[in-house]
């Protein structure tokens, strides 16, 4: 019995054996040819360089600077023994002395291990003009290693810093996501260089070499060309740009100077902040002091700002009412200068009123009681609709990363928000573009497009994508009654600028007419008791009203709009009038306003 034993156990014993040879020798065979080959045949990745951003007339905005990256041979520290190490170090500070020895070294330690076989780098950028003097006698060193490494620069500093964005060192989450960013090492973080950051950064280039056991080259099996140098055209034009900034001065808030078909030329975030300071790695105190200041420079305030869009919102507001069946452009209202809602007095901003009033003359002198009493018989859910179909309350499809969308305040919005029913107070507060309606900067840019041309463009910043022409269609919103009586607010907007009570008429100084409306956007309550409004320039700053000022020009030949919104900048015309009217004849002088042909 004990013989069967033993025989049955050496039988299942050589089974076993058998099996495992046949699974090595046959079955697995493929596998381990497969990672033969990988030990034989090895890919070397050549780094794309990447593509640089230049405006509208070719002028540079984000370049590449020339330069090199030193690498150190790995295993040169042996646990605490860092005598090789240091003697790399002091020679490379021999050659190079503006070096940090001491980053060097940690640098170098922090990657060291027994199983890195590759080459450290321990520099990432020297300028070109400092190496190439050394470099010969350098490279003959076995244990450094020197390679291209172009250095990304923005030649215009903090000009236009919102929406170009910056590239810096790739973290490993944006590693994981996309693995070649391994070898490149920089990835674009905000701006046009995220947002294009796949185009821009190219391919890289790739060759395949077989190498003996010794891991020396014995020849080579193909190569692919690195795919780079793809450049981006903008429609920004930096000569404007520039001018934008100069105009804006001191004060916080945005620009937008775009064409009717939503190509934006000029654009700016107010403050803005040097993008260079970013490409190397900016300090913690240089960071700390970006991120606690309360003018917060580094929210792109064209498409991050959310603020209520104040009187500006009743262009909009006018064609949804006189559209709506309940109104029309002659309905008109007794405007005392405040209504009575309640145990609530809602107050125009004439503290007189402004008599009897129309749609024409409620926009044109900027009338909040009748969009208050208009708001009653209209209601909030077609107010809410019409703005949504319009584009509020959605991203404008902007080509920058991030775009917030606002607030269009409805029933169903609060309902799922605040779990609370709807009053008839905010009702009002919405048709004068207050309570909690918000917009950004970009939207109301794109709204004003869509009043003076009667089409939602697609704001866009990039003009080609390498041969391709970026040119998004427009969107066809409104209504054929809607587009009927956009005429009747039109006219209005002209008014705004032009008539005598005309709302900005004292602040405009273009050279041709131009259409707009202008929004003083409340950002504190004031007391019912209250019965003379405070002048806003003797408010605390911070208690001021926020500024808008929007426009679209020559009024009778729309081209161009023109946005400004300053922050706790008082009254919309008083304090953007100036600057909207310079940047109109800024566009003209650079021959952008086309004149319209006269009639014979």
């Amino acid at each position: 019995m004990k013989i069967r034993i033993l025989l049955t156990f050496f039988i299942i014993v050589w089974i076993g054996l058998i099996v495992r040879v046949f699974h090595l020798s046959v079955q697995s065979n493929d596998y381990y040819e497969n990672l033969s080959e990988n030990n034989s045949i090895k890919s070397e990745l050549s780094a794309p360089v990447r593509g640089e951003i230049l405006d509208r007339n070719n002028e540079p905005i984000a370049i590449n600077e020339l330069g090199f990256k030193i690498a150190f041979a790995p295993h040169l520290t042996k646990g605490k023994d860092t005598t090789r190490l240091d003697k790399e170090v002091a020679y490379l500070l021999s050659m190079i002395p503006t070096l940090d020895g001491k980053k060097i070294a940690k640098t170098y330690k922090q990657q060291d291990s027994y199983y890195n076989h590759a080459f450290i780098d321990v520099v990432d950028f020297v300028p070109h003009e400092t190496v190439i003097p050394l470099y010969a006698l350098m490279n003959l060193r076995e244990t450094i290693k020197i390679s291209p490494s172009p250095k990304r620069l923005y030649p215009y500093g903090l000009v236009g810093s919102h929406f170009i964005g910056y590239v810096a060192k790739a973290n490993q989450k944006e590693i994981n996501a996309d693995p070649s960013l391994q070898l490149l090492g920089h990835v674009g973080k905000n701006g046009i260089e995220k947002y294009y950051n796949r185009y821009l950064q190219g391919v890289a280039g790739e060759r395949r070499i077989k190498v003996n056991a010794h891991n020396v080259e014995i020849e080579e099996l193909g190569r692919s060309a690195t795919q780079e140098n793809r450049n981006l055209i903008l429609n920004i034009d930096m000569n404007l740009q520039n001018f934008i900034t100069q105009a804006f001065e001191k004060r916080v808030g945005a620009i937008i100077v775009m064409d009717i078909h939503g190509a934006v030329y000029a654009a700016g975030s107010y403050p803005e902040y040097d993008l260079n300071t970013f490409v190397s790695g900016i300090s913690s105190t240089d960071w700390n002091a970006l991120m606690s200041s309360v003018d917060a420079p580094f929210t792109n305030k064209m498409i991050n700002g959310l603020y209520p869009p104040g009187s500006t919102i009743k262009t909009e507001m006018g064609l949804i009412y006189t559209t709506s069946g309940m109104l029309n452009e002659h309905s008109s209202v007794q405007c005392s200068g405040s209504m009575k809602l309640g145990n609530r007095a809602f107050r125009c901003w004439k503290n007189h009123g402004h008599g009897t009033t129309n749609l024409p003359k409620a926009i044109t002198q900027s009338c909040d009681d009748y969009f208050y009493k208009g708001s009653l018989q209209v209601g909030i859910e077609r107010m809410s609709t019409g703005l949504m179909r319009m584009g509020l309350g959605k991203k404008t499809g902007i080509d920058l990363p991030n775009e917030f969308i606002g607030t269009v305040p409805s029933r169903a919005w609060k309902r799922e928000k605040f779990k609370k029913p709807w009053y008839q107070g905010e009702t009002l507060n919405t048709s004068i573009g207050q309570g909690d309606f918000l917009v950004t900067p970009m939207q109301i840019a794109q709204q004003t497009a869509l009043m003076a041309t009667g089409l939602l463009p697609i704001p866009h910043i990039a003009k080609r994508i390498g041969n391709n022409p970026n040119t998004p269609k427009p969107l066809d919103v409104l209504t054929p009654l809607e587009k009927e009586k956009l005429p009747i607010i039109q006219n209005a907007m002209r008014g705004v600028c032009n008539d005598p009570g005309g709302t900005a008429k004292a602040y405009v100084y273009t050279r041709f007419p131009i259409a707009g409306k202008t929004g003083t956007a409340q950002t504190t309550g004031i007391a019912q008791n209250v019965k003379q409004r405070q002048n806003e320039h003797s408010m605390d700053y911070f208690s001021r009203s926020h500024a808008w000022f929007t426009t679209y020009g020559p009024a009778d030949n729309p081209q161009f709009i023109v946005t400004v919104m300053v922050e706790h900048g008082g009254h919309g015309g008083e304090a953007t009038g100036g600057m909207v009217s310079s940047i109109y004849n800024k566009l003209d002088d650079l021959g952008y306003i086309k004149k319209a042909p006269k009639e014979e």
